[in-house]
């Protein structure tokens, strides 16, 4: 029947890139290594070395977890292509809405999980911190980054990752002057580190009684979680650590004692805070994790092989440099700089719907890797 021919054509193009997908994700050899750890992890002395067993368990989870995202594709294509078939076969109309449903989702689906091919960096499947920082414009600018901290918020829960509020300095009057949260999930990192920078906001400012527009800034810090394989050493004497009361929530101990933790690495001023815990000591040990991800990554920028030649204030804000707008008057859009890709329904957007412009930034990163190569 003419309803279903369509959605039968584009699923039957949807297998090519199931094909490719699978291809590309290393569908077949993933589940070959998985298998490979799930028998390590039946051997008698898997356990001894605790630390190194919930790393495997964690490894093939991930594993497992991907293979049955890519297998379900696989199925949902197959279920859509018989249900059509007896639709036609019985000439009924009745299911050309689910099967249009079914088409859309697992086309999203496709798309989605296509975003995985495309995380080539060394560190993309670590998880990530990010900290956002209010620029100048006082209350307006700290709103700002309150509202950018919420959309980030609703795309970790969309993607299904955990957060966890490291720090965070809120404004006298509204907003936040600064945040800090870590992103725990598969791929966290590689996800997003499409958003570090500057971002730009365009609106009728609603502190404003007079109902101008103001342009307000807010930066985007995105570092990857460190793990235990990459030593980064600092001397205890470049460390300087401050204790102070929690300013967010908590409850009556935190706010109590002095359990939140200021760090400030004094030969290049970088300054890490954390009082997610109610312990002094695990604030701590958080804050140097965060001062050890922000130092790794600046030495890294600077092609330097060792901490100890970091010198100077290394971490200025560039204002200018925005890389993404979100304009919210006198029309609506959201715009990334660097790929050209825009939006036009911004709550949207500040609903966490960044998944257009995370894929438009990845697939512009691997093209100028080829471009490069090419060059070369």
């Amino acid at each position: 029947m003419l309803e279903y021919d369509a959605y039968k054509q584009d699923l039957t193009r949807m297998e090519a890139e199931l094909q490719d997908l699978k291809a590309a994700l290393y569908i077949e050899r993933t589940e070959d290594e998985a298998s490979e750890l799930e028998a390590r992890a039946q051997e008698p002395d898997f356990w001894n070395d605790t630390e190194n067993a919930q790393k495997v368990q964690t490894q093939i989870t991930h594993m497992r977890r991907k293979v049955s995202r890519f297998r379900a594709l696989e199925h949902q294509r197959e279920e859509l292509l018989l249900l059509i078939d007896l639709a036609n076969e019985a000439e009924d109309l009745g299911e050309v809405e689910e099967v249009s449903q079914g088409t859309a989702k697992l086309r999203q689906e496709i798309d989605h999980l296509r975003l995985e091919t495309l995380f080539t960096g060394e560190y993309d499947d670590h998880n990530a911190i990010l900290t956002l920082h209010a620029g100048e414009g006082g209350t307006e600018a700290m709103d700002w980054a309150e509202m950018l901290e919420r959309m980030y918020l609703r795309w970790a829960d969309d993607h299904e990752m955990e957060v966890k509020v490291l720090d965070e300095l809120p404004g006298e009057t509204a907003g936040v002057k600064s945040c800090s949260l870590l992103i725990s999930g598969e791929n966290a990192y590689g996800y997003l580190k499409s958003e570090m920078g500057v971002h730009r906001l365009v609106r009728i400012s609603p502190f404003d009684s007079s109902g101008r527009r103001h342009t307000s800034f807010a930066s985007c810090e995105i570092l990857p979680e460190l793990d235990d394989t990459i030593k980064i050493e600092i001397r205890p004497e470049d460390i300087k650590m401050d204790v102070f009361r929690s300013s967010g929530a908590g409850g009556q101990h935190v706010n109590k004692t002095s359990s939140a933790v200021r760090l400030t690495h004094i030969p290049t001023g970088i300054v890490v805070s954390c009082q997610a815990e109610r312990s002094q000591f695990q604030n701590r040990d958080t804050a140097m994790a965060m001062l050890k991800s922000r130092l790794f990554a600046l030495a890294k920028s600077k092609h330097l092989d060792k901490i100890d030649d970091l010198k100077g204030d290394q971490m200025s804000n560039a204002w200018g440099s925005q890389i993404r707008s979100y304009v919210f008057c006198p029309y609506t859009m959201v715009k990334d700089h660097r790929s050209g890709y825009e939006e036009s329904d911004v709550d949207a957007v500040m609903d966490g719907h960044l998944d257009g412009f995370i894929n438009a930034y990845l697939t512009m990163n691997v093209k100028n890797e080829l471009a490069g190569t090419d060059q070369a």
